[in-house]
């Protein structure tokens, strides 16, 4: 039966324009360019959408710094974020920039609906300036003691060391990051839009299904009282477009970000900013926004209050996600963890973190880690042992000994190839619901059965006495292949076009999972993909590592580049200079965990058993570890603290059945461990002898996961 074609308009967040995209970045962007992979092969029509935000007082420092005028210094920043989303196969159908003819338009457009609509006030704001370089200084450009823990050397709007936000007006000792002048206040008129008007629809958006549960809760936080005014302009001087009727004010750029979307729409189009505005109402368009979870107030709220208060409609979905972390802390300069696109390809395959992102993500905001011993315990036992080698071992063999020439599949494989095709409604559901994760692992068990009916059925003993025989099954195992290469094709997409050019086929579709694949002629088969190399990496991270450098006052450079206004994906700050060394004394990358100080004695101290990090888990999966008589593999869910992969030595005493949905405890800072098969990331409790005599220690369904235990 034919889908209805859906016609779907798809955006992901605007990287602000004076850094390179790095791998935390990523996150989101092979979030959504997956989707959007999944329904072009699915037959809808689908717009994706992007660009550079590119104004602001960082990037007008920034530019000034290297001796550029900042559209020169715009223009090369768009040009390095284009070839690195190229890099890792992020294809828009218009990657434009902010700073464009139609989006001035466009701005000035919503501006003067919102003044008409009696949505706009002016008042003073008192704010600080920087008497050296005569600018008003951005949050981000104040350093000081923090008022609430007096913690020094902290940002103008919230403190790295106890989390409290503030207004840069509260802080310390403040100084200047630009100048390292002490700044002083100075009142200036503003502009705001009047968020409150617009309170009802936008908490009817809310409960309506815009944002999924979790990013629903949040956000009914702020509507406990008055929603704030949104303060939508900026003091010369400022690079971006001027306020008409306003002397010396500009538009923030958080007001001509998001407008942004439909310049770029513009772009594609070809056609003026009305038409772009005719496109984004047509009857029955479907609007998702991908984002990261750190700008989910500005697309909730302020997003569509503009839309609502210009006459468009406001956005059918944010799909929001979390942060990344490496080796379960934050990505460090220092310990060489602060890695750029760039930097990655240099040194790894793009495709592997494609799929690794992919095994991690769900629907859900929270942060995912990618640690390095499991990213290639599973690029190498699941992409490369499971997945590549499925297609390998069967198109290696038919073109050496068989003249390159596959056949039909056996007909005592027909119940496995049913339980392939029959998959695809599941498979398609975890993509629609952005369960990448549920779909990796569906994908991977799938391979199994493929796998092992290979290893059973031996072709490679009965070629010489059965070459028909030895055909068929491997013949059995290119369908198998096919099949579940049309299921990863949207987070493998180089993958799929070699397997593709192998099998002589033209650009596979999902419905042609219901198709068979007739007897032919293999092309040459090029290799698919490669093992990941633990020396690759610690060679990267060394590349990457620079020397902390002691507290002071920071350039622009410093004070903005670990902390973008878009993307949503940067977690520096509060990092430590040490990290584990390796046996040679370098940096391991794999082995970068907390230390604890002292190890534990016969007897522990008080102290050292607080230390112990006990927490509530949720088993969103179980699957058993096929090569060992103990291990279970666990994905586990503590809420704010992300998901964690734990093997756990149960599998005589529980099936996965009866672990999925249950709520135990686990130890949540211990160390990570790297074993044969894969990286334990945590370790559950459990009593008993072991073996069969075991029983896990759980808390009551009520219990939230995360929520410490004492």
């Amino acid at each position: 039966m034919a889908l209805a074609k859906r016609q779907i308009l798809v955006t992901s967040a605007l990287p602000y324009a004076n850094g390179a995209i790095h791998i935390g970045h990523l996150v989101g962007y092979i979030q959504a360019d997956i989707w959007v992979r999944f329904q072009r092969l699915r037959g809808h029509d689908v717009v994706y959408l992007c660009g550079d935000d590119a104004h602001g007082t960082p990037i007008m420092l920034r530019a000034r710094q290297e001796k550029l005028a900042p559209e020169q210094f715009i223009a090369r920043m768009n040009q390095e974020h284009q070839a690195d989303f190229a890099r890792f196969d992020i294809v828009f159908d218009s990657y434009y920039s902010t700073h464009s003819p139609e989006n001035r338009v466009l701005c000035e457009r919503f501006y003067e609906r919102l003044r008409q609509g009696g949505h706009i006030a002016q008042r003073p704001v008192e704010q600080f300036f920087d008497p050296v370089e005569n600018i008003f200084l951005p949050d981000r450009f104040i350093k000081g003691t923090c008022p609430a823990c007096g913690a020094a050397d902290q940002y103008g709007d919230s403190c790295d060391a106890c989390g409290k936000h503030y207004a840069p007006t509260d802080l310390i000792d403040p100084r200047s990051v630009v100048s390292g002048a002490t700044p002083r206040r100075k009142s200036s008129p503003h502009l705001f839009l009047q968020l409150e008007d617009f309170r009802d629809q936008l908490g009817g958006l809310i409960r309506g299904g815009m944002v999924d549960a979790a990013v629903a809760n949040k956000l009914q936080e702020w509507f406990g009282d008055r929603l704030k005014d949104w303060d939508i302009s900026r003091d010369a001087p400022f690079f971006g477009f001027p306020i008409p009727g306003q002397t010396e004010k500009y538009f923030y750029n958080w007001l001509d970000a998001p407008i942004g979307y439909l310049a770029s729409l513009a772009h594609y189009l070809r056609a003026e900013p009305a038409e772009a505005e005719d496109f984004w109402r047509a009857p029955g368009r479907e609007t998702y926004h991908f984002i990261g979870k750190d700008i989910i107030y500005f697309h909730a709220l302020f997003w569509p209050a503009m839309l609502l208060g210009a006459g468009l409609p406001p956005p059918g979905k944010l799909c929001v996600h979390g942060h990344l972390t490496i080796n379960g802390g934050k990505m460090s300069k220092s310990r060489g963890t602060f890695i750029s696109a760039e930097q990655y390809a240099r040194h790894l395959d793009p495709q592997a973190l494609r799929y690794y992102f992919a095994t991690r993500l769900t629907a859900t905001p929270a942060d995912i880690d990618l640690h390095f011993g499991d990213f290639i315990a599973r690029v190498n036992s699941e992409l490369v042992g499971k997945l590549a080698n499925l297609i390998s071992r069967a198109a290696g063999p038919l073109a050496k000994l068989l003249e390159g020439r596959s056949g039909a599949a056996a007909p005592a494989a027909g119940a496995m190839l049913a339980d392939f095709r029959t998959a695809a409604p599941e498979i398609a559901t975890d993509y629609e619901n952005r369960n990448y994760a549920g779909v990796t692992r569906r994908i991977c068990a799938l391979a199994d059965m493929a796998n092992k009916y290979v290893e059973e059925q031996a072709p490679w003993s009965m070629v010489k006495t059965a070459p028909e025989a030895a055909r068929s099954v491997w013949s059995t195992a290119l369908e198998c292949g096919r099949i579940l290469t049309i299921y990863l094709k949207p987070i493998l997409p180089r993958f799929a076009e070699k397997v593709e050019q192998c099998l002589g086929l033209g650009p596979l579709a999902w419905a042609d999972v219901e198709q068979v694949l007739s007897p032919r002629r293999l092309a040459p088969f090029e290799h698919l993909a490669g093992r990941i190399e633990e020396r690759k990496i610690e060679v990267m991270v060394r590349e990457n590592q620079t020397p902390v450098a002691p507290a002071a006052v920071a350039g622009p450079v410093a004070a903005t580049s670990d902390r973008p206004t878009s993307g949503g994906s940067w977690r520096a700050g509060n990092e430590s200079p040490k990290s584990p060394l390796g046996p040679t004394g370098a940096p391991s990358a794999i082995a970068q965990a907390p230390v604890t100080a002292e190890p534990l004695a016969a007897t522990c101290t008080i102290e050292q058993f607080n230390a112990v990090d006990l927490r509530v888990a949720r088993v969103l999966s179980a699957e058993p570890v096929q090569a060992s008589e103990k291990l279970m593999r666990l994905e586990l869910d503590l809420g704010a603290l992300g998901r964690r992969t734990v093997l756990a030595g149960i599998k005589k005493a529980y099936s996965a059945e009866q672990l999925v949905g249950r709520q135990v405890i686990v130890c949540a800072n211990l160390a990570p461990r790297k074993m044969k098969f894969g990286v334990s990331d945590g370790m559950i409790l459990a009593a008993g002898a072991g073996g069969t005599d075991l029983a896990l220690l759980s808390v009551e369904s009520n219990a939230t996961p995360g929520q410490r235990v004492h």
